[in-house]
């Protein structure tokens, strides 16, 4: 899968990386966890355009409890239709 630029407009989640040299594929957890934290809708329309909705369920699954805030996971539980 092609993956298209980080918007720049996440840089201020990401301020420790330099978005330049951070590989969309290979940060995938990373950038789930940032834009589903404190993403707007244009960069969560990314994020869902970029990675496939099971990757993006499985990592909230696996890692939404313990590194989203409570009324974040409950969000994306109740969107993703996580049980």
């Amino acid at each position: 899968m092609k993956m298209n630029a980080i918007p720049p407009s996440l840089a201020p989640f990401l301020q420790e990386y330099n978005l330049a040299q951070l590989d969309a594929q290979i940060a995938a957890p990373l950038l789930m966890e940032r834009a589903l934290q404190y993403g707007n809708r244009a960069e969560l329309r990314w994020l869902f355009a970029q990675y496939p909705r099971k990757q993006i369920v499985e990592w909230v699954k696996r890692y939404g409890g313990e590194r989203l805030p409570h009324p974040h996971i409950d969000f994306w539980r109740l969107v993703l239709e996580i049980e």
